[in-house]
């Protein structure tokens, strides 16, 4: 697809979605009448907010996540396929999410409380009340935001550098949905700043883009196969995160949605699920060491810059695709 189409369906997505929530912001229902209008634009109480998205977003770790893994291990005891290279592999993932929850609580403190709300303050349109339609419009806007962030971090060197800690692990479980890489907590600030640039309230982008990534956590699953079209052609579901993880070369960069699936479709990324899936990266990292797991990406980057010539290609490696050599080795030397 042409970059002018995909710059163009883009800004109507974020066009669409931010005027349903202003919509709503300028069109409240001051007369109280139960409508459509009202429904979506009477403000809510921040406590009831927040306890919903407690719900949903942490304790949903002690009420599906937790289970749901020890019902994929009691599965793979029964078919004999528990092993103890998985059983490690899965303890490497819950430690890089330890090194990865450290730098974003850093980050979030710095970022949430300085940077998010100064541009909130000095550089955003107005500030949207807390509403249905506020918060159905973060949650799609987080979603797509979460589209292009995963997209860019598969398509350039340094976005790859650290996504690829993520596809490194040969198993599919929900622990892998654990396993981060040391910058994966810095990229996504890039992609959530236009978000409370257009009005929305910081803390609900953070909450919606933990929502984003606590319904994909929940696709790491091998346990549930396809369901119905419906579902399977709006929502990412886990048939389509498996060709996402899939190290076939036909699923390689594919189907980057968070909780929907049509930004893949509508933006010309999509992939079904035909082919078994081999998990992994092209390049096997063959190791369950978490420390080797987290920093393998970055490792692999610097032995890649020290094989490049020229600061000009050197900066190129950051910022093309992971595959990128330059083709004239010598003739890019002089143009240095």
């Amino acid at each position: 697809m042409k970059n002018s189409t995909l710059l163009i369906r883009s800004l109507l997505v974020i066009i669409a979605l931010t005027g349903f929530a202003h919509f709503f912001y300028y069109n409240y229902d001051l007369n109280g009448e139960d409508n459509l209008i009202s429904f979506f634009s009477k403000t809510l109480q921040w406590e009831n907010v927040e306890y919903w998205f407690y719900i949903l977003n942490d304790l949903s770790l002690v009420y599906i996540i937790i289970p749901f893994f020890f019902i994929e291990l009691i599965r793979h005891a029964f078919l004999r396929r528990l092993s103890k290279d998985l059983i490690l592999d899965s303890i490497a993932n819950i430690i890089t999410f330890g090194g990865f929850f450290l730098i974003e609580i850093i980050l979030g403190i710095l970022a949430i409380t300085k940077l998010y709300y100064w541009i909130y303050n000095n550089l955003s349109l107005p500030h949207l009340d807390i509403n249905w339609a506020t918060i159905i419009a973060c949650i799609l806007l987080a979603d797509f935001a979460y589209y292009w962030e995963h997209r860019t971090m598969h398509r350039i060197g340094i976005g790859w550098a650290t996504h690829t800690v993520h596809h490194s692990s040969p198993h599919f479980n929900m622990s892998v949905a654990y396993r981060f890489g040391p910058l994966d907590a810095i990229l996504p600030i890039i992609f959530s700043l236009p978000i409370v640039m257009l009005g929305f309230d910081p803390i609900l982008v953070l909450l919606s883009e933990v929502f984003v990534q606590v319904f994909q956590t929940l696709l790491h699953t091998e346990i549930i196969g396809k369901l119905i079209k419906p579902v399977e052609f709006i929502f990412n579901t886990p048939s389509h995160h498996r060709v996402h993880h899939g190290s076939n070369r036909q699923y390689w960069d594919k189907n980057y949605g968070g909780i929907l699936i049509i930004w893949d479709r509508f933006l010309g990324t999509f992939e079904p699920e035909k082919e078994k899936v081999v998990y992994g990266i092209s390049e096997p990292l063959n190791s369950i060491n978490p420390i080797k797991v987290f920093f393998h990406g970055i490792t692999r980057l610097r032995d890649k810059l020290s094989k490049v010539s020229g600061i000009g290609n050197k900066l190129r490696v950051f910022i093309k695709p992971p595959d990128w050599m330059p083709k004239d080795k010598s003739k890019n030397d002089n143009l240095e």
